[in-house]
C-alpha cells in the first residue's frame, strides 16, 4: 500500500487524498492551522499540525512516505510568505524525505509572455515579479531531486472561482485593450493529475502544464457568465489592478500531461461551471 503525505491539505489536497484514499493508499495531511488539522482528522484522515518551513517542526513528524505533494498555500501571501511557504518548505521537505518522490504544486504563473502565444514546458518561464522566481527557486530544488513539478492553472471549483467571485461582486470589468487569456483548471481535473503523475515513472524529474483544454480570454469568461446567470455584461473601461504574480497573456499547453493518459472531466470555463460551480452555487443558495 502507497503511503503518500500531502503537505497543504486544503481545497486542492483535500480532493487528491480523497482519490487516492479510494484507491487504498494510505494518506497523511498536514495543515499549518491547528483548527484546518483538526477538521481534517475529523473526516476520518490522519492530519497533524505542521509548519512546512519549520524545519525543527518538519523533523518531528518524519515519517516513512513513497510520496510527498507539496500543495501548500500562501493563501494570498506577500514575498515573505512566498519564501517560507513555497522555497523554505520545498527545501524542507526534499531534504527531510530524501528516499520519497516529491511532487510540487507550482504555478503557471511562471510563464511571463505577454503575447497572446501558446507556450508549452520547454518555452522559457522567466517571471518578472520576486513571487515568480521564488516559484522557480522552489521548483529547481524539487527537479535537482528527481520531483516533478506541476505548474497549475488558475483553480476553481464548487465554491472557488475568483471570476464569478469579481462577477458577482460588481468588480468585474472588461477591459479590452488589455484582455488576456485565462488558463484554468476544475479542483477535480488537478486533483486527478497529481495522482497520474504520482503512478507515473515518466513524471520523474519532468515539469508538467496542469490546464484545462481551453485557454479562455478574460472577456469571453465575464461573456458566458452574464447570459449563463442572465445580468448585464460588467462594463468596459481601463483596468487598474496589478496581480500579484504578475501580468501575462499566454496560452498554456497541456499536450505533455495528455500524453500520459490525463483527459480532464471539464475540458474548458464553460463546462466546469455549468456541470460543478454554479449547480453547487445554487445549492448553497437554496
Amino acid at each position: 500500500m502507497p503511503r503518500a503525505l500531502i503537505a497543504g491539505c486544503g481545497y486542492l489536497g483535500r480532493a487528491l487524498a480523497s482519490l487516492l484514499t479510494a484507491e487504498g493508499w494510505e494518506v497523511e495531511g498536514w495543515m499549518r492551522s491547528v483548527e484546518s488539522a483538526h477538521q481534517l482528522s475529523q473526516s476520518g484522515y490522519c492530519a497533524h499540525n505542521v509548519d512546512i518551513s519549520n524545519s525543527e517542526n518538519v523533523l518531528a513528524h518524519k515519517s516513512d512516505f513513497d510520496f510527498v505533494v507539496h500543495c501548500a498555500s500562501t493563501r494570498g501571501g506577500g514575498v515573505d510568505q512566498y519564501r517560507r511557504v513555497y522555497r523554505d518548505g520545498a527545501r524542507n521537505l526534499v531534504e527531510y524525505f530524501d528516499k520519497a518522490r516529491v511532487l510540487f504544486v507550482s504555478s503557471t504563473s511562471v510563464y511571463a509572455q505577454t503575447n497572446g502565444q501558446s507556450v508549452t514546458e520547454e518555452s522559457p518561464a522567466q517571471p518578472k515579479p520576486e513571487t515568480g522566481k521564488i516559484l522557480r527557486e522552489a521548483e529547481n530544488l524539487v527537479i535537482s531531486k528527481n520531483g516533478t513539478v506541476i505548474r497549475l492553472g488558475g483553480i476553481y471549483g464548487p465554491g472557488r472561482s475568483a471570476l464569478l467571485k469579481k462577477f458577482l461582486d460588481g468588480r468585474a470589468l472588461i477591459d479590452p485593450e488589455n484582455d488576456r487569456f485565462v488558463n484554468a483548471i476544475h479542483r477535480d481535473d488537478g486533483a486527478m493529475a497529481i495522482s497520474i503523475l504520482l503512478k507515473s515513472p515518466l513524471a520523474v524529474g519532468q515539469i508538467y502544464n496542469v490546464v484545462d483544454d481551453m485557454p479562455t480570454l478574460v472577456s469571453e469568461c465575464y461573456r458566458w457568465l452574464a447570459a449563463a446567470l442572465h445580468r448585464p455584461l460588467p462594463p468596459s473601461g481601463k483596468s487598474t489592478s496589478r496581480r500579484k504574480r504578475g501580468e501575462s497573456n499566454k496560452r498554456v499547453s497541456n499536450a505533455k500531461l495528455r500524453s500520459i493518459g490525463w483527459i480532464p472531466q471539464f475540458p474548458d470555463f464553460a463546462t466546469g461551471m455549468e456541470k460543478s460551480v454554479l449547480p453547487a452555487l445554487v445549492r448553497e443558495n437554496v
